[in-house]
């Protein structure tokens, strides 16, 4: 059986780049969270926020000297155990503003829907390792969608619309490593579009209400389309240097909601302004792209699909929180990850960044 740890840590397998260039946007996001807090009732949030971090880095750490294949091996487990606590959710969690999302174990408040998010990553990437077609079969598709969809379905139930749609770009960057073909392709289009309809029937109000205020804007002057206007107005007005720190009228004064979570980006850009957007945007760059390179430098099919899989998943929270803050997408409650406050998003990042980071380290291991 292949180790679980090394017999000594080194400072030397440690990607430092990756590392560093996550704790810098984290450590954005803490700030960024005092500001819009510090004049309110969760005035205390960016303590928890330090404290999930450095949780989160410490973790990281430990999770680059495990070896990846080890926990790919366990990847049912994990998997069986994920839905586990999905199923015990929604039968006895407390709902907790109408939604069961979290559960609490030993004082520490866990979003399962996070933790169900990475081993999909994982069970995805164990998947595409194990299989050597020349391209993605029928067969294929539906175990995937299976893997992927039978965790969104639950999360959905929450109700979490955003998370669940976060269970599904690891499928999309394994299709596209492995390669489809055109008429495989066509079916996937065809099947997705007829599940928008049944789909629309499974939305609450309130979400659909998302929808059809992204798509007629002008029939969302209130709700969702007041929050986006907002957030359009935060971000213009912040200018090139922004107002500075502290000083963001529209998150100060309550006009963006959750200016500390989902809509950490445009409260940013108030303060900050394009220079500050600039920099965390190319941050967030550096960050995927250091992930690109270790997939390509992974050692075997496992390393490549895993750290893909968890490259696309971030790139895709990071495209569609930024997207929302704009107006180019609907409003979906995804998290800006490793700035938006939340414990458990921050802390199942920082456990993915470790095991690519343990993929990278073992390049030249297979």
């Amino acid at each position: 059986m292949r180790g679980v740890m090394k017999p000594r840590f080194s400072l030397r397998d440690v990607d430092w780049l990756l590392l560093s260039t996550a704790l810098a946007l984290a450590v954005i996001g803490i700030v960024e969270i005092y500001s819009t807090t510090s004049h309110t009732l969760l005035v205390g949030q960016y303590r928890k926020q330090i404290d999930w971090v450095v949780l989160g880095a410490l973790l990281a750490l430990v999770f680059s000297q495990v070896d990846y294949h080890f926990i790919l091996d366990h990847v049912t487990g994990l998997y069986i155990f994920m839905l586990a606590g999905l199923l015990a959710l929604l039968l006895v969690a407390h709902p907790v503003d109408g939604a069961r999302r979290w559960v609490s174990i030993g004082g520490l408040t866990f979003q399962v829907s996070e933790m169900g998010k990475l081993v999909v990553i994982l069970a995805v990437g164990a998947y595409f390792s194990r299989r050597r077609p020349k391209s993605v079969t029928l067969k294929d598709l539906l175990i995937l969608g299976l893997l992927a969809g039978v965790p969104a379905g639950l999360v959905i139930l929450e109700p979490d619309l955003g998370t669940a749609l976060t269970f599904f770009p690891a499928i999309v960057a394994g299709i596209y490593l492995t390669g489809i073909r055109l008429r495989q392709l066509g079916l996937v289009v065809l099947i997705a579009a007829l599940m928008v309809p049944a789909g629309w029937q499974f939305l609450r109000p309130y979400q659909r209400q998302r929808l059809v205020s992204f798509i007629h804007p002008a029939e969302g002057t209130r709700g969702n389309g007041y929050q986006v206007t907002q957030s359009k107005i935060a971000i213009g007005s912040g200018g090139f240097w922004g107002k500075g720190l502290g000083n963001g009228t529209q998150s100060r004064l309550g006009f963006i909601p959750v200016s500390h979570a989902d809509f950490i980006f445009a409260a940013f850009a108030e303060e900050q302004g394009f220079a500050g957007t600039f920099v965390v945007l190319l941050l967030y760059s550096i960050l995927l792209i250091r992930l690109l390179d270790s997939a390509q430098l992974a050692g075997d099919r496992a390393g490549l699909f895993l750290v893909a899989g968890l490259t696309s998943v971030l790139f895709f929270q990071v495209a569609v929180n930024v997207a929302m803050m704009i107006g180019f997408m609907p409003i979906t409650g995804i998290p800006l990850p490793l700035m938006s406050q939340g414990g458990s998003s921050v802390l199942f990042t920082f456990i993915g960044l470790g095991l690519a980071m343990s993929v990278r380290k073992r390049r030249f291991v297979n």
